[in-house]
């Protein structure tokens, strides 16, 4: 079985878990969008593991991970990575692929994209700076540089020069900074092409031939639904499509390759950086989440703004996504809420809207109608099955199913491995 695994509200839902449990039954992970703007977090026994770019499920043993076309490369950074993981004991010269169409991000990109952040004057969008904005503009404008250019170092070298050209006319003349330095960004990049040479296939036909072999695969987004280009709260979005369709163009596979798609939400609502967020919490409760729920960006380090489960926002990432079933992660934090609420429609000059507007001025205007449940006031971090979490928050989870209209695959409540289990024979939901 080949599945897709998504975030269904604007990133952080705890992917990185979820795709660890799931990996254990899966052969091939593939990564196929966005870049080392999002991490995704892994904690096994005491020891937590930070991903950038590498697929998050490569903890366990003998799996193979590929980071697909759809993906904005760092060599430094996924070097950075490789290193890491290397020094603790994982296995990663045979476990990790590089697909040679992915495409380059380069010093220039990063330059660019703090600039172009701090020039704003319609608002920040709360970029990283890693400079995924500008490689994505280079793909997309046709200029940019993959990783397949590294092989040819003649033609690389004549590409690169043009780029380098371009950038510093805007460096130099739109932002009076200093230019790039053309023969050292050659020399530092051959370098990288030398050292990610084993690691580098045709991406399409190794995930092909998988598939012809029976393997089962198990596709990563980044970020979330809502940060989704097309999809997302725009324009405070990431650059890519991180819904379930970025998948069969990031990896290049077609769609019917995908058997399940299970969207990921955390039993409450978080985002990181400027736009919407209907649902947020008061000052207050805001930072006794935030504290709890240790709400602060694996990348960036940055505090997450919280609030409560959003069903409008969550129902439209399992529309678009087509959701077979959800995994929903930090059961936990709402363990010592005394009543606890969800966001089951908007409403706006006396109308209640049940759908995500596009027109973020229109969303910036509305304001929550919540549907109010008891809370259970137990822990739920020691759960093994459904059966053991109190009945208010079964009864918690069985009201996000319906109003979601999907079934829930696997729960966790804790930051641990071991702290999340599987619900019901979500396999053979329709």
């Amino acid at each position: 079985m080949n599945v897709v695994v998504v975030g269904a509200q604007w990133g952080d839902e705890g992917k990185g878990k979820v795709i660890d449990v799931l990996s254990a039954d899966a052969d091939l992970l593939i990564r196929y969008q966005g870049g080392n703007n999002a991490g995704h977090t892994v904690i096994v026994g005491d020891d937590e593991f930070i991903f950038h770019l590498i697929p998050s499920g490569l903890l366990h043993v003998g799996k193979i991970g590929l980071i697909g076309n759809g993906v904005v490369l760092d060599p430094e950074a996924l070097w950075s990575e490789l290193d890491q993981l290397r020094s603790r004991g994982i296995e990663v010269q045979q476990a990790v692929k590089v697909s040679d169409r992915a495409h380059l991000i380069f010093p220039y990109h990063k330059r660019l994209d703090v600039l172009e952040e701090a020039a704003r004057t319609g608002g920040r969008i709360g970029t990283t700076g890693r400079g995924i904005g500008p490689c994505y503009v280079d793909k997309v404008a046709r200029t940019g540089l993959r990783v397949a250019d590294l092989g040819d170092t003649d033609a690389f070298a004549a590409k690169l020069k043009v780029a380098v050209e371009e950038k510093n006319r805007v460096l130099t003349k739109l932002y009076g900074e200093p230019p790039m330095a053309y023969d050292e960004l050659l020399a530092r990049y051959r370098r990288y092409g030398e050292l990610l040479r084993p690691h580098v296939v045709n991406g399409m036909q190794y995930v092909r031939e998988a598939i012809g072999q029976g393997k089962r695969l198990l596709f990563e987004g980044a970020q979330g639904t809502l940060l989704d280009i097309d999809h997302g709260t725009y324009p405070y979005v990431t650059s890519s499509n991180a819904t379930a369709g970025g998948a069969c163009t990031g990896a290049g596979v077609p769609p019917t390759a995908i058997d399940r798609v299970i969207g990921v939400v955390k039993a409450y609502t978080t985002r990181v950086g400027e736009g919407p967020l209907p649902t947020e919490f008061s000052p207050d409760l805001m930072e006794r989440i935030r504290t709890k729920g240790k709400e602060f960006g694996a990348t960036t380090g940055r505090p997450r703004r919280c609030g409560w489960f959003d069903a409008v926002v969550a129902r439209y990432a399992v529309w678009v996504n087509g959701c077979h079933a959800i995994a929903v992660t930090k059961l936990d934090v709402l363990d010592e809420m005394e009543r606890i609420q969800i966001g089951i429609g908007y409403r706006q000059r006396g109308r209640v809207l049940e759908d995500m507007p596009a027109d973020l001025e229109r969303l910036s205007r509305c304001e929550p109608v919540y549907e109010t449940l008891p809370g259970w006031q137990v822990e739920t971090s020691s759960a093994e099955r459904f059966e053991d979490l109190p009945r208010a928050a079964q009864a918690y989870l069985r009201r996000l199913e319906a109003l979601l209209g999907v079934p829930i695959c696997l729960i966790s409540t804790g930051s641990r491995r071991e702290q999340a289990f599987k619900v019901g024979r979500w396999e053979q939901s329709p």
